[in-house]
């Protein structure tokens, strides 16, 4: 028993001594420092919640003190929202911070563009008061935005699903209608699940426009409709997430693809950056060998978590495109097709994980499991993979392959006035007949050139003085580099014509 009362008093003791204040403070004196005197919050659009940003509070004196207040100037009304030391809220009282120590408070916001005069939102946090208040500034730029949302079942509230070819699938979004079917510069543009054009229907989108999306998201081109992406060199229309903090500025995977589907047809896409997807472009068409399902000119297409550009049996005419890192190839040409590139840069120099492929690959097959589970081949003519003044580099040692299944069927191709990364250390292509680069497919090729980008860790493929390139290329129709430089005497390989850079 004896034990048992002293157990017993022994937890009383340690239970009012963790429910009191173990050291004494004096009121704060208007001496805090801040990590930061203005939080910048980035741009959001209207009703998209913000990232968590964060303030760290010092307490720099050798004394522990009390804050008596922390509150938001706006008080209660305030579109931003606190955590202060793990507790969320608009107004705090008697803030403890230790001798030395500091606290962190965490800063969100929701604005509703509608509900504000002013799109530069801002507001204050207030430490203190009276003669010792002290503030920090907090500044959101807040954009309108047209958004494209998929419909929801009235009843089961579950997010409507495409159906494609008849069939239902599993893709979350809808077909546009008819006044959807052209994006302005007016507004961004911000996609909720799969925006599908239907057949027959052409989707249209305006020099200067912005397209946002969501996570999971992208756009569907269907069999017999066409997208149109009209953007110029002053106006380039831009394709990425809808995350607008400069954190999410180089995060690849962010959304899904822009997919033209077998069939889609007469597709352009002008002056135009399409960044940190999962695919860039992925196309699909059996259609015809000499028409195009997609022109593809001045285009940037960049940092995508799998693929820049996915072409399935396809037909792709370009020039002046920059294709640069993902996480497997830039551009997979695969299951044959027609490809004509021009003054077009390749470069993959993809730095969030091991790469496997190499920057641009070339095929003429696809594989599957037939109903036994026995791997099946099946080769698809290539009807032509023509590439002119091209660059092809990158991180890997290997960085342009034609890979060839024998069995029949075409494989046509003619490397011109090209520079290739192509350092073949384990031997592992000597048997590839088709990689012979004094073969007569191939004229003027440097291998192992330098390129000389200007920072090719930041996606800036742009060639300088000392680039392998300059003055390599053979002349051609397309006069003006993907910056509108001229090109017509003495051009540069790849989509730029050099430039002199800074010390």
């Amino acid at each position: 028993m004896r034990y048992f009362i002293t157990f017993i008093i022994c937890v009383a003791l340690i239970t009012m001594s963790s429910c009191r204040k173990d050291f004494s403070t004096i009121p704060s004196f208007g001496s805090l420092e801040f990590s930061k005197d203005t939080v910048f919050l980035d741009t959001v659009f209207t009703n998209i919640g913000s990232a968590t940003y964060n303030l760290k509070v010092y307490n720099r004196s050798k004394k522990s003190i009390t804050i008596p207040k922390i509150a938001l100037e706006n008080g209660t009304s305030s579109n931003y929202r606190l955590n202060v030391d793990g507790i969320p809220g608009k107004e705090f009282n008697d803030v403890d911070i230790l001798a030395k120590d500091s606290i962190f408070v965490f800063i969100e916001t929701t604005i509703n563009a509608g509900n504000i005069v002013d799109p530069l939102y801002t507001d204050r946090i207030l430490f203190d008061n009276g003669s010792n208040q002290q503030h920090v500034d907090l500044v959101t730029l807040v954009q309108d935005a047209n958004f494209i949302y998929p419909g929801k079942d009235p009843l089961t509230m579950k997010i409507d699903s495409l159906t494609i070819d008849g069939e239902p699938t599993s893709i979350k979004g809808r077909f546009l209608t008819d006044t959807e079917l052209t994006f302005t510069k007016l507004k961004p543009t911000v996609i909720y699940g799969y925006a599908a054009v239907a057949a027959n229907k052409t989707l249209t989108i305006d020099a200067g426009a912005r397209i946002h999306f969501h996570n999971n998201s992208g756009l569907i081109i269907d069999n017999k409709a066409t997208l149109k992406v009209n953007g110029t060199l002053a106006e380039k229309v831009i394709f990425e997430g809808d995350r607008l903090e400069y954190s999410f500025s180089q995060i690849p995977g962010q959304w899904g693809a822009i997919w033209m589907r077998a069939g889609s047809k007469d597709n352009e896409i002008h002056h135009t950056k399409i960044k940190n997807g999962i695919i860039g472009i992925l196309i699909d068409s059996i259609g015809s060998a000499s028409t195009p399902t997609l022109k593809l000119q001045n285009t940037e297409i960049y940092n995508h978590s799998n693929y820049g550009i996915l072409a399935r049996e396809t037909n792709i005419e370009a020039h002046n495109v920059v294709v640069g890192s993902a996480g497997e190839a830039s551009f997979a040409a695969t299951i044959g097709g027609t490809y004509n590139f021009t003054h077009s840069t390749f470069a993959n120099f993809w730095n969030n994980g091991i790469r496997q492929l190499p920057a641009v690959l070339v095929n003429n097959f696809f594989t599957y499991q037939d109903e036994t589970g026995q791997n099946i081949i099946e080769t698809r003519d290539l009807h032509a993979a023509n590439f002119t003044n091209c660059i092809f580099d990158g991180n890997n040692n290997i960085e342009f392959v034609l890979d060839k299944v024998d069995g029949g069927g075409i494989f046509n191709y003619n490397i011109s006035n090209c520079m290739i990364q192509f350092n073949d250390t384990g031997n592992s292509f000597t048997e590839n007949t088709e990689l012979d680069f004094t073969s007569s497919f191939y004229q003027n090729i440097i291998l192992n050139g330098n390129s000389n980008f200007r920072n090719s860790q930041n996606e800036d493929f742009i060639i300088g003085q000392d680039s392998d390139a300059i003055n390599k290329a053979k002349t051609s129709s397309f006069n003006l580099d993907i910056l509108g430089v001229d090109r017509t005497t003495n051009p540069d390989i790849g989509a730029y014509q050099h430039i002199t850079f800074e010390e």
